[in-house]
């Protein structure tokens, strides 16, 4: 990808005898929502402090915006939010927005900004401690959008919330990149990554094991069938198609498309056979996801 705003090549972290981090490769291309998925421990968040230019790397190498992490110019051009937003419980989120723009020589225009693109200018006045989980996540987006900054790195922007702070922070993400923003975050809500990122890398270990769009590692759908007698149908499924098709406990499986479903709804009627169900059925990415991770932790 020649327009990739992140690119990592045998990034590496480690401490002592331990790799956090374990030549990973990654690029993440500009105006996409990229979704770095792992367990707690796989590497995730040591990944970003590294791009954020926060720690050095053991071994391998970093660009943001093709320069270091860390280099100013291209801090200017990013916002962070990692494990969780720091305020003052005190002060109210305007002011802690106000001292984080004083230290970035912002004014009062990039804080109401900000404020406003969160949805936080009618509750701004109101002191931080008073504020649900909810509020304090999009407060942290907030101050990552200081300056509106093209990439925005979000570790874990969803942990804690209830579906209601999910919704509204999946919309926000997305009316981010909509507006132009390349966004990089960490996750474990994988239901909500499926539906919003355009990529994901799955990180385990250290180690990056997979980075491609969420389609493709859902693979191709399969259509479901249940109907009986089980023989009758899968000698007529099979003479329909050379495609593979198994019989199990619950039904028999085809490794066709959603469009081939009326052809083989035909096929096992005209054979004599009941249908009881027929569905096109995909891999959801957490399916894919445990599938990966529970192979890479039994090596």
């Amino acid at each position: 990808m020649n327009d990739s705003i992140v690119v990592t090549t045998e990034l590496t972290k480690r401490y002592g005898e331990h790799s956090a981090v374990d030549a990973v490769s990654m690029r993440v291309a500009a105006g996409e929502i990229y979704g770095f998925l792992g367990p707690n421990g796989a590497g995730k968040t040591t990944t970003l402090r590294m791009l954020a230019g926060l720690i050095r790397p053991s071994a391998g190498t970093a660009t943001v915006h093709g320069l270091a992490p860390g280099d100013p110019d291209g801090l200017r051009r990013i916002g962070v939010l990692i494990e969780g937003p720091g305020f003052y419980p005190y002060l109210s989120g305007r002011d802690n927005l106000r001292v984080l723009a004083r230290y970035r020589g912002y004014g009062g225009t990039e804080v109401e900004a900000a404020l406003a693109r969160v949805g936080l200018t009618d509750r701004a006045d109101d002191r931080f401690r008073t504020y649900s989980l909810g509020m304090k996540q999009r407060l942290g987006v907030g101050a990552a959008l200081l300056g509106d900054p093209d990439l925005l790195i979000l570790d874990e922007p969803t942990n804690g919330l209830d579906p209601a702070g999910l919704a509204d922070m999946r919309t926000l993400i997305v009316d981010l990149a909509a507006d132009g923003h390349t966004i990089l975050l960490s996750s474990h809500q994988l239901a909500e990554v499926q539906e919003i990122c355009h990529r994901v890398g799955v990180i385990s270990g250290g180690r990056l094991l997979a980075e491609s769009t969420v389609a493709e590692l859902r693979g191709t759908a399969t259509l479901f069938v249940r109907a009986e007698p089980v023989d009758l149908a899968l000698a007529a499924i099979r003479a329909t198609t050379d495609t593979p098709a198994r019989a199990s406990a619950d039904g028999i499986r085809v490794e066709m498309s959603a469009a081939m479903a009326p052809v083989l709804a035909r096929a096992v009627v005209s054979s004599g056979a009941d249908l009881l169900e027929l569905r096109v059925d995909e891999k959801s990415l957490e399916e894919v996801f445990f599938e990966m991770t529970a192979v890479e932790a039994a090596k």
